[in-house]
């Protein structure tokens, strides 16, 4: 029986960014060796610009049906998505339309779809920023309207449950808001604050939204609220620890 492992990202025109995802891929590739790989991106936007430039990235849906006409017959969809919310709902529902041309279909879980991946994703985060005296980590994560968004605040929870109340999580699109985490740190009596992306990628949020010179930007804001300001332009999927999250998810699910 022809195999094949889908991994599905919602993409990113940031090349550095990209190596983030291909870090992922290839972890996951090495998890599930007997099947081939195949790359899809969820986002139109992205796929329009990088086909524009010569490196076009199927989506799901295009990626099954090729798959389906080469014969292959069991499909594992495995995301690179970082919570169960509006991206990750869509995709599997695209990938559950299409399971009729399969003899067998599953679809993987995104990072955190535990409260253990929460926590080892965690400890991830508070051994990559050691506490330091006058300083605060503020992580951004995107957020959603999902009510998965409540992975923000519960990680932020653990942090604290952690004695690691320095590090403080905001979100661009949902909550906490970064207008919370100003307030927070109105209170915690720091001179300094180092930015970080909570996200599989470093790609425009990050680049522009979290450390960029805009002035809306949260590099912008805190500096104007009299911090002096850091930044690690880094996405998770760079890190080694999380690679392996990934890669247990699929080696769990495929048993």
């Amino acid at each position: 029986m022809k195999q094949a492992l889908i991994c599905v990202s919602f993409g990113t025109t940031v090349p550095s960014a990209r190596q983030e995802i291909e870090a992922v891929e290839q972890a996951l590739s090495a998890a599930a060796p007997e099947r081939v790989m195949v790359r899809a991106f969820t986002s139109g936007m992205i796929r329009r610009v990088l086909a524009g430039r010569g490196q076009p990235v199927p989506s799901l849906p295009e990626a099954l049906e090729s798959l389906r006409r080469d014969g292959v017959e069991d499909v594992f969809v495995q995301p690179t998505h970082f919570l169960c919310g509006v991206e990750y709902d869509k995709l599997r529902a695209e990938a559950l339309f299409a399971a009729s041309g399969f003899a067998r279909l599953r679809v993987g879980r995104p990072l955190l779809a535990s409260t253990e991946d929460l926590r080892a994703v965690a400890a991830m985060v508070a051994d990559r920023f050691p506490a330091e005296a006058g300083r605060a980590v503020v992580l951004m994560g995107h957020g959603s309207t999902h009510f998965a968004n409540v992975v923000y605040p519960a990680i932020q929870t653990i942090f604290e449950l952690a004695g690691r109340p320095d590090i403080r999580v905001g979100t661009v699109e949902g909550w906490p808001t970064l207008e919370e985490v100003r307030e927070t740190l109105r209170s915690m009596k720091v001179e300094r604050v180092h930015l970080a992306p909570l996200m599989l990628v470093a790609g425009d949020h990050a680049l522009n939204d979290m450390a960029g010179e805009g002035p809306d930007s949260w590099k912008t804001l805190l500096e104007q609220d009299g911090y002096a300001v850091t930044a690690t332009l880094e996405g998770l999927g760079r890190r080694e620890e999380i690679q392996a999250l990934y890669a247990a998810h699929l080696t769990q699910d495929l048993n």
